[in-house]
């Protein structure tokens, strides 16, 4: 799914293994928190008991960090983005052709997802292109 892997999302991956015990390939960046995508079933391993796996990986690399349920194909879209932007909320989301709507609500949502110099919106829009093949548009 996701097309490139750095050095630097190696070593969060590598991190990630010695500290939970779980092998992923999914590791990203949205609004400076890292993010790291299992398995549903091994979503609760991972985070650990009080949220100590994340914890500790959070305090290694000095970035929050996430750790969420892999999506299993367009069905888990809606839960995937709202994991990965909470606490910042949208109204709807909707698939259309070749592109994934993001209908925001009011402007501040809309300014929450799109970000400073439209950084969240380009994160976001490489999340969507790696996950779903499908281009990004917030409404």
């Amino acid at each position: 799914m996701v097309s490139v892997i750095n050095m630097e999302d190696l070593r969060y991956l590598k991190l990630f293994k010695d500290i939970t015990g779980i092998n992923t390939r999914f590791c990203f960046e949205y609004n400076n928190n890292l993010i790291f995508c299992v398995p549903r079933w091994l979503a609760y391993r991972a985070i650990g008991e009080n949220g100590k796996n994340a914890k500790k990986i959070s305090e290694i690399v000095k970035k929050r960090v996430k750790i969420i349920a892999n999506p299993e194909g367009i069905s888990d879209l809606k839960k995937f983005v709202e994991s990965i932007v909470s606490p910042s909320t949208f109204k709807s989301i909707e698939i259309i052709g070749e592109e994934i709507v993001i209908t925001a609500g009011n402007r501040t949502n809309k300014a929450m997802l799109i970000g400073r110099n439209k950084k969240r919106f380009s994160e976001m829009q490489r999340i969507m292109r790696d996950f779903f093949k499908k281009e990004l548009v917030i409404a």
